[in-house]
């Protein structure tokens, strides 16, 4: 008999607990708003450019400003210096291979035109994740803005070379190599005064690449102060996997002199988009072509989100209007 009243408190205890859960009122929905925190690393210094790959979710690399090379296995819980023992420190871009993630090129060198601008000693590479690299050569570029990989083939790879800052010089523009950087061509050669800072490829045919030129030239008394543009600036298009490049205008396009200009590729329902930020003293804003480069629309003409400082603009793989933008601030467009 004991047994049975034991058993029906239980019993009845359940339900009323069942009860009592169906009655409770249904939770807000989860906020979905982005709150940002630090993740580190902590003595990496600041830094420009994180790099992954889709087929390693939880894989990242970190290239700081003046700390060399930073991986982490657990989306950035915890980060482990690769680069201690390389031969340069400022890191100015970093590439993952999509084809074969433990494939990892870094170029050295700030693309900041500060005062105390930080050069480096060329473009490096690892096959192994980070354990070990090999230098694969392009040391006088000094500051290298971009690192672009063919997603089907690692050994096809362009790179941005903005060159010395402080001096005009034969290494500045764009290099092409399709033997894993064994050797390289300068397929992109605009003049002495102007290098290149970013690359874009269309996302659905990697033979068709876009390049940013900057004429760049700064002089240390008048950092901050002065515009770092000229009428080398502009944006050149290549149909052959950056063999070859034919300069953009076009309807729409600004005219000169122009500063930095970030690049960014999607695909919509019409065919293939190109946003340019671009810097300006008179039309500085993010720009936007929907017929790969013909003819341009000034989307947005807020002067700050273009600049030569940490200027980068990406778009969501899953959305064509929806674009992220990075310079004095951390910006997202939805139209």
């Amino acid at each position: 008999m004991l047994r049975r009243a034991s058993l029906f408190v239980a019993v009845t205890a359940v339900a009323l607990a069942a009860g009592a859960a169906r009655a409770a009122p249904v939770p807000a929905p989860l906020d979905i708003t982005p709150h940002w925190r630090l993740i580190g690393p902590f003595r990496g210094g600041w830094g420009e450019m994180v790099e992954g790959a889709a087929s390693k979710p939880d894989t990242f690399y970190f290239g700081a400003a003046g700390g060399g090379v930073w991986r982490s296995d657990n989306a950035g819980r915890t980060w482990t210096s690769l680069f201690d023992q390389g031969p340069t420190a400022p890191i100015g871009a970093i590439a993952v291979a999509p084809s074969a993630p433990d494939t990892v090129y870094i170029g050295a060198g700030q693309p900041e035109p500060r005062y105390d601008v930080a050069g480096g000693t060329g473009v490096f590479k690892t096959v192994d994740g980070g354990k070990t690299w090999q230098p694969l050569g392009l040391e006088k570029t000094r500051h290298v803005g971009r690192i672009w990989i063919d997603p089907a083939n690692a050994d096809h790879v362009l790179v941005a070379a903005v060159g010395n800052f402080f001096k005009p010089g034969p290494d500045r523009g764009v290099y092409r190599t399709v033997d894993g950087g064994k050797t390289w061509t300068r397929s992109l050669a605009v003049s002495d005064a102007v290098g290149a800072v970013d690359i874009a490829a269309d996302p659905k045919d990697a033979n068709v690449v876009f390049a940013a030129s900057w004429e760049a030239r700064q002089f240390p008394w008048q950092s901050y102060f002065t515009p770092v543009a000229g009428p080398g600036s502009a944006v050149y298009k290549s149909a052959d996997g950056g063999a070859t490049w034919s300069k953009l205008g076009g309807r729409g396009w600004p005219a000169g002199p122009l500063g930095r200009i970030s690049l960014a590729t999607a695909r919509t329902a019409t065919g293939l988009r190109l946003y340019a930020m671009v810097g300006s003293e008179t039309a500085a804003g993010l720009y936007r072509s929907d017929d790969g480069g013909g003819s341009w629309t000034r989307a947005n003409d807020n002067g700050d989100v273009a600049g030569y400082y940490s200027s980068h603009i990406t778009v969501d793989p899953a959305d064509p209007d929806v674009v992220f933008m990075v310079g004095q601030s951390i910006r997202r467009c939805t139209d």
